[in-house]
């Protein structure tokens, strides 16, 4: 049995590996996404103030601490029982959409992109955001940058601080907006609308336009058949911020819809030896292991997922790309994991329309920002749409607020089960005995994970009484010979 290692896989936060198992016939055998870090986040928080969880969460993660401090702050809402004022959210999602313009755009062109824009067999040193810029052009590589720049821009203004904001409190938020304030937005917001559009245009001409790419996308070792899962407003349409969560059935049918503070009722997590990530499953399936199909209680969340579990997009010209995505890959629900970064992009036009909307809001300015909690604490579930796809946040207190149970299910844990059986499958599609293993082959493995965003500094939970991750030795006929921790 030969052995290949993906250690580290790149272009992602947070530390994994990708073993890749092959018998004596050069087949795949088995292979494993491993995640070797320990975070614990959910063990410490214990005894911490609750009201301080919206600043200790967000530092779980450097690339998405918005959707950390935000999902903590829905949740203090809960456990303090207030309901914040109009305006308040309103400002909460004016910052969001700001930040989900950020991070789509990172990912596209600095991530995820490389993969299509230099081509998967591009060399390492190219297939990155100098080799896109380099091919894309100067004018496109300014644009990337002003985006994120003037958008980070939008965050520190609302959040107080560009990484890691402090504006988010039980009941409301810290700051209002001024009217100077709200305008220099709607111009920021104005260029993101052009900027998302231009984005597609791109995707179109570089991956649409290209045959081989879009085989790639449709071909079956880049497809799973699983059950979807995301927010969507009272309309059905994608939400980032608010709503009840949907589940779709691998044919598309609605499966379940439920308020974000039963999720307990429907979601239940497995748990593996060899890795610190847990698996979610849907408990009314089961878990089945890692396979697909309606009888298997996998689903996925992030963008593929979420215009899968919606019936549109909340924006008109998103929704006229909505409608060509599918039209394009041939119907509802689409299954195949490569057309992530398409619908990426068509939730990069929402965000910078909503963006929009919310800058021109008359309430968006109102000084009524924050009702203060007068009830004693004592649990709180708060759920929103980072960009990797559906954050949980649950506490329980005791009644001076001190937090006794934390437990934390993000993007990349929902999404865990299918991408060990993401990178299984693609592995087993590209490596064929007798076929030389090169770079280029093996970032066609990585480029099946790569959709999901992975942040693995977020997903690392699982600690069954021991911190080590087991090691197995076997010979070379694939036999257990011993197990070490």
């Amino acid at each position: 049995m030969r052995k290949i290692s993906i250690d580290p896989i790149t272009r992602l936060e947070g530390h994994g590996k990708i073993e890749i198992f092959l018998n004596d016939n050069g087949e795949v055998a088995n292979t494993y996404f491993q995640v070797p870090e320990l975070r614990g986040f959910e063990k410490f928080t214990e005894g911490r103030l609750a009201e301080d969880m919206p600043q200790i969460t967000q530092r779980i993660c450097g690339v998405c601490p918005e959707a950390h401090h935000l999902a903590s702050t829905k949740t203090l809402d809960a456990l303090f029982h207030v309901d914040p004022p109009s305006p308040a959210k309103k400002l909460r999602e004016l910052l969001y959409n700001a930040f989900y313009v950020t991070d789509h755009t990172t990912h596209f062109y600095i991530l995820g992109g490389p993969d299509f824009v230099m081509g998967p067999d591009a060399p390492v040193a190219e297939r990155n955001i100098i080799g896109v810029i380099a091919k894309v052009g100067l004018e496109l590589g300014g644009a990337v940058i002003k985006t994120r720049m003037r958008n980070h821009h939008i965050i520190e203004k609302i959040g107080g601080r560009g990484v890691h904001p402090v504006f988010g409190l039980p009941g409301g938020v810290s700051k209002a907006l001024k009217e100077d304030e709200r305008k220099e937005i709607e111009e920021i917001a104005l260029e993101s609308v052009e900027f998302a559009k231009l984005s597609l245009k791109v995707f179109d001409d570089i991956v649409l336009k290209n045959k081989a790419y879009v085989d790639l996308i449709l071909s079956d070792g880049y497809t799973h058949n699983t059950y979807y899962m995301g927010l969507v407003d009272a309309n059905n349409k994608v939400n980032f911020y608010d709503g009840m969560l949907r589940v779709v059935d691998p044919t598309g049918k609605e499966f379940a819809k439920f308020a974000p503070k039963d999720y307990l009722d429907h979601i239940a997590e497995h748990v593996e030896p060899w890795s610190y990530i847990k698996f979610p499953f849907l408990k009314k399936v089961g878990w089945k292991g890692f396979v697909d199909g309606i009888d298997s209680g996998v689903f996925r969340v992030a963008p593929l997922a979420r215009l899968n579990a919606a019936d549109g997009m909340a924006t008109p010209l998103a929704q006229e790309h909505y409608e060509k995505y599918f039209a394009t890959l041939g119907g509802k629900p689409v299954h195949h994991t490569l057309a992530t970064h398409w619908a990426r992009l068509i939730e990069l036009l929402q965000a910078a329309e909503r963006l929009l909307e919310l800058s021109r809001d008359p309430e968006i300015t109102s000084p009524d920002i924050r009702r203060i909690p007068t009830a004693k604490p004592d649990e709180g579930i708060g759920v929103l749409e980072a960009p990797r796809g559906t954050l949980i946040h649950h506490y329980i207190t005791d009644e001076k607020g001190v937090i006794k149970k934390t437990n934390l299910i993000v993007a990349t844990v929902h999404n865990a089960a299918a991408v060990n059986m993401s990178v299984g499958k693609a592995a087993k599609y590209v490596i064929q005995p007798g076929k030389e293993i090169t770079e280029g082959i093996l970032n066609l493995v990585e480029m099946a994970w790569r959709p999901y965003d992975l942040c693995l500094a977020c997903a690392t939970h699982s600690l069954n009484g021991s911190s080590p991750v087991p090691i197995y030795v076997y010979n070379s006929r694939g036999n257990l010979l011993r197990k070490l921790g």
